[in-house]
């Protein structure tokens, strides 16, 4: 068995970032069921990770339905600056074909909002389709040659049926990196990190871009 889900790193590095900067999240899932973590990947011994855990903790446990935040929370009047995909293999499963997921990335594009994501969380950018507002972004995301290679490692006790990044490519998308070292991208308001390394790189771009947007209004 191999638990999937949010990667903790991957999801609590970049929301201490934009946390510190003043921003609060509003915690969703396709399902309206409880977040599914990553539990061993859990930076246990990290002081202020735990504590931004700690205050998103019941948020995690009974987080919104992503259809009802779509219902009464987009729009023209919505008071989102933008809309943050968490990595871990869990992304791989739902997030690829659901209408609600194309819905909350099809309004960010339309009404300039970011969207920031990393390491297997770009697989959700898969629900738009073919979509031309889409294609042409630079993204980083987890390579598929890693992917392959995860199962020698024992990281993952099987292959991948399929490749996102292939897919993404397919779609238009142009994916800058090749390994892993932390990097991240923008892509105008598309901010991408290439794995777990990029986590806290990831937040530091996102706080910045964020504060940045707010100071222009």
């Amino acid at each position: 068995m191999f638990s999937t889900g949010n990667h903790p790193v991957e999801t609590l590095l970049p929301m201490y970032h934009l946390d510190k900067a003043g921003f609060s999240f509003d915690i969703a899932t396709l399902s309206g069921n409880p977040v599914k973590f990553e539990y061993w990947a859990m930076p246990s011994e990290d002081e202020e990770v735990k504590g931004l855990f700690a205050k998103y903790r019941d948020q995690f446990k009974e987080p919104l339905k992503l259809a009802d935040v779509v219902e009464k929370a987009l729009g023209d009047d919505s008071d989102y600056i933008g809309v943050f995909i968490p990595g871990g293999h869990g992304a791989l499963i739902g997030l690829p074909e659901s209408r609600e997921m194309k819905t909350v990335l099809e309004w960010a594009v339309a009404h300039d909002k970011f969207i920031i994501s990393l390491c297997h969380g770009p697989a959700a950018f898969l629900s738009v389709g073919n979509n031309p507002n889409f294609s042409g972004y630079k993204i980083c995301a987890f390579p598929d040659a890693l992917d392959a290679q995860t199962p020698d490692i024992g990281y993952m006790p099987g292959h991948l049926t399929w490749k996102f990044g292939e897919k993404l490519k397919a779609l238009g998308f142009d994916i800058v990196n090749t390994d892993i070292s932390g990097a991240t991208h923008q892509d105008r308001k598309m901010l991408t990190g290439d794995s777990p390394l990029a986590g806290n790189n990831l937040g530091k771009l996102a706080a910045k871009a964020l504060l940045d947007e707010v100071g222009k209004k």
